[in-house]
């Protein structure tokens, strides 16, 4: 029997970009009463917005529209099929089962529903579907017809009726046009041939209606964040444990206000146990997304959260007078770009042999000094540009300062996303150049000999960071505000440890990065309540994560927080090296003539205190300035009451000064504190601008910093200092045996001595000198070339006054050379050749405060010459 045709309309508020006219929903012909073809013809949303409400003021729905919310009750399960087509399967509340087809076809998609007659009973044949659409809101339809409104203004839902296929199948089938997904399609069954209403109704087993997503599928719960699939969709997973519903937002252009299409998913198809998922089709219109939470534990439900595993962010530029919801920035929908790696080659140098220096992308290259363009100023590109400073420097590692999007307000250390670059650190800001650019100043780093190190906070967040509004009550460590730890972050709590693991993996794999340097490290160790554990779950993941073992994990225990740093136990499992606050302390206690000599000792000798339980030296990365607290050469002008805490010394008088004996006396300590942090066992890790006297004005803040002026390495202070550091690198690595160790010394290789040979007053605070004598090893010594060397002899006189020093005897058939003398003036405090100490001189004079460096060397045939010649004047 024929039916007569239906005009069907829907409204656009949910479908359309702009225009004003409505969407026909024309049916297929009507000979088929099972199958409903919708096409979309034209758009509407004049008097609509996204969110399912009308602007005008509709009246209240009737109370069978109130009984379609759209929420599946039922047990759902996907079966994949030959063609890969969704299938859903319900049970029903009668006992039967219904299977339900999406498919997507010549250029529609095609919604087939199944019911088998053998589990109907005759009560319930003559099936009606009751069938509506929604999206953002399950509560409310997008109106369907029309021209069979009720008298309160609002459409009402369809009714097809089920047709009985040659197979015996009960069916109903509905094309849908492409452009009207996304959409869930929510319905019930009823049955013609019962009078009461109620039992004629057949629902899901939970009693309510079937759901279904059409050009959006349930999607999966792995991996978390976006990931395209070969089948043309994108899925979207999300951690939160808290939320009582996510609304997915997808914007098509990132100037509006608000999104351009919100889709409110479903908890029985879009949600495993606490990750919320979905998949769209990647051939809809849209470029960035982001998510809404409703009764999320913050409380501000109404604002658009940033995805927090998110590779590719958009900024997203604030109106003035903009609304308060509006997200700071968006997830791109689109692939991170490829990146042509070929002929990349990591240096991979052992951790004993690495020079590191700190770096702050924007402060390096930003002053105009650098004479970089304005777009390659202060980013990435401007690092590739000047890589090689650090070449002339001696130096194999960069540290880069946290590079994440963060607090502008507090700095690089309250991080505020964790999965990309901030877009800052690129030209133009366009996210996809800042990851282009960044890989290719790896790639160019790594082709000259240069690691890369990233330092990383993921001990607490940025303020208003999209975690504490994703989900406090995971991400978040209890009782935090009482430990006056703000927005401190639940590091051991199972889905956190994920995020941080899945983070270093990304930069690993994607960017080749070599190395991190964890700041705040004991946070790491707090567990669920803030306690300390003893065997932190993520700080042993870390150390056996076979993705990160090429990778240098450094544990820094400084707190941005509150610019100090805490001493800890670290755990290790031998894998875990340290930034060394001791090594700092110890140093620049005896160089302002504190501190006792077997602290400077231990320091020299890599630390044993801490590295001894199965590392080694080369498991402590030392320094002396850092980008906190002073710099190196305000450690030597500045010591008020008000850098106490940095055990400074000003040499005789505060902050600038023309008196030409302080000044030396500066210059001095800048050499000596250089000289002891490449003489001693570690990991020497230089910081940005020492090298050219760069001053914060005395103040220890990190706000203090400048930016690199690149004119001060023209100085004579900057000329000098350059050198001497470069001098000293490649004298670490030609003297590797000595000094780059990554065991301890043996006893038989190191003698320590006072100034006259006798044994040093280990535990005398008077006493300000220290000599030592590191032996090479004697099978290594009778094959090393002679412009290699022998012996070391290293002097240290931390007094104010001058010490007569005894030298030892030389190995036989060497003589020593100096190489350092930190009291001589330029150019003539370091030489490479060094210059030979007569053979009857027995004693060498040092001034105070200086530091010396003998070299057992062979003599030189020009040197054998001299020495005869004074030989046969005797």
């Amino acid at each position: 029997m024929e039916t007569s045709p239906i005009q069907l309309a829907v409204h656009s508020r949910l479908l359309s970009y702009g225009s004003t006219e409505s969407t026909k929903l024309v049916p297929a012909s009507s000979g088929n009463r099972g199958k409903i073809v919708c096409s979309l013809r034209k758009l509407e949303l004049e008097d609509m917005n996204f969110s399912g409400i009308s602007r005008n003021n509709d009246q209240e729905a009737p109370r069978r529209a109130h009984r379609l919310k759209a929420l599946s009750g039922s047990r759902i399960s996907l079966v994949p099929s030959a063609k890969r087509v969704p299938t859903y399967l319900f049970r029903t509340d009668i006992g039967c089962q219904v299977k339900v087809f999406v498919e997507k076809t010549n250029g529609k998609y095609k919604v087939l529903v199944e019911v088998l007659p053998l589990e109907l009973s005759d009560a319930h044949s003559e099936l009606v579907m009751v069938w509506g659409l929604f999206r953002s809101d399950a509560s409310c339809f997008m109106p369907l017809d029309l021209n069979r409104r009720g008298a309160d203004g609002k459409s009402s839902t369809v009714e097809t009726p089920f047709v009985q296929g040659p197979s015996g199948k009960v069916t109903v089938e509905l094309d849908f046009e492409v452009s009207l997904v996304p959409f869930y399609i929510s319905f019930y069954m009823k049955s013609q041939l019962v009078s009461d209403m109620e039992n004629s109704e057949i629902r899901s087993h939970r009693n309510t209606n079937f759901v279904v997503p059409v050009g959006l599928s349930s999607g999966h719960p792995a991996p978390l964040g976006i990931s395209f699939q070969p089948d043309g969709y994108v899925n979207f997973a999300l951690y939160s444990r808290s939320a009582k519903g996510v609304v997915l937002c997808l914007y098509d252009d990132i100037s509006v206000e608000k999104p351009s299409l919100e889709i409110d998913l479903d908890p029985y198809i879009n949600q495993s146990g606490d990750i919320w998922h979905a998949a769209l089709d990647c051939s809809l219109p849209f470029k960035t997304y982001g998510y809404r939470f409703k009764a999320a534990t913050s409380g501000k439900g109404e604002l658009v959260l940033l995805d927090p595993y998110a590779k590719v962010i958009r900024s997203v530029i604030p109106r003035q007078g903009g609304s308060e919801i509006r997200p700071k920035y968006l997830g791109e929908l689109c692939l991170e770009p490829g990146y042509d790696w070929s002929g990349d080659v990591p240096p991979s140098l052992p951790m004993e042999k690495l020079i590191i220096y700190r770096i702050n992308v924007t402060h390096f290259t930003k002053d105009k000094s650098s004479k970089l363009p304005d777009n390659l100023a202060g980013t990435f590109s401007g690092i590739s540009e000047k890589w090689h400073h650090l070449k002339d420097l001696g130096v194999n590692a960069m540290l880069l300062e946290p590079i994440f999007p963060f607090d502008e307000q507090k700095g690089p250390y309250y991080p505020w996303h964790f999965f990309s670059p901030g877009n800052m650190y690129g030209p133009s800001g366009d996210p996809l150049s800042v990851i282009k650019s960044m890989k290719d100043m790896v790639k160019k780093l790594h082709a000259n000999g240069i690691e890369v190190f990233l330092e990383v906070v993921f001990t607490h967040t940025a303020e208003d960071a999209p975690l504490m509004n994703v989900d406090n009550f995971s991400y978040c460590i209890k009782g935090s505000q009482d430990m006056n730890i703000q927005n401190a972050l639940n590091c051991n709590y199972p889905i956190v440890q994920q995020m941080i693991l899945d983070c270093l993996r990304h930069w690993v794999i994607e960017f080749h990065i070599d190395g991190f340097v964890f700041v705040d490290a004991s946070s790491l160790l707090r567990g669920f309540n803030g306690e300390i554990l003893s065997r932190p779950p993520l700080v042993e993941a870390i150390a056996f994560d076979p993705i990160l073992s090429k990778a240098k994990m450094i544990a820094d225990n400084w707190n941005p927080l509150t610019n100090d740093s805490t001493e800890n136990l670290f755990p290790h499992w031998r894998r875990w090296a340290e930034i060394n606050m001791r090594f700092c302390d110890d140093i620049r206690d005896f160089l302002r003539g504190e501190g006792l000599l077997s602290n400077l000792a231990t320091r020299l000798c890599g630390s044993g205190d801490i590295f001894a339980g199965g590392r080694g030296p080369a498991f402590s990365f030392n320094y002396i300035a850092r980008n906190s607290g002073l710099t190196l050469v305000d450690l030597v002008s500045f010591s008020n009451s008000e850098v106490a805490s940095e055990l400074s010394w000003n040499c005789g008088q505060e902050g600038a000064t023309t008196n030409s004996i302080v000044l030396e006396r500066r210059l001095k300590q800048v050499r000596n504190f250089l000289f002891i942090l490449f003489i001693s066992l570690g990991v020497p890790v230089l910081n940005m601008g020492d090298e050219c006297g760069q001053s914060s004005g005395g103040s220890p803040a990190y706000d203090a910093r400048k930016s690199l002026n690149w004119n001060t390495l023209k100085t004579g202070f900057g000329t000098q200092i350059a050198q001497f550091i470069s001098f000293l690198s490649n004298l670490r690595m030609r003297r590797s045996d000595l000094l780059q160790k990554r065991n301890f010394l043996k006893e038989e290789n190191i003698q320590w001595h006072g100034s006259d040979q006798s044994p040093p007053v280990w535990d005398d605070p008077s006493s300000k000198f220290l000599a030592m004598t590191l032996k090479a090893d004697a099978e290594v010594s009778h094959t090393l070339l002679s412009d290699i060397g022998g012996d070391l002899f290293v002097a240290f006189n931390g007094a104010g006054d001058s010490e007569s020093v005894i030298l030892p005897p030389p190995p036989t058939d060497m003589v020593w050379y100096r190489l350092v003398d930190t009291a001589l003036p330029f150019p003539g405090f370091f030489d490479e050749k060094g210059t030979p100490v007569e053979d009857e001189l027995v004693a060498y004079e040092m001034k105070s405060h200086s530091c010396v460096l003998f070299e057992a060397q062979r003599l030189t045939e020009i040197d054998s010459t001299n020495t005869v010649k004074r030989m046969l004047k005797r």
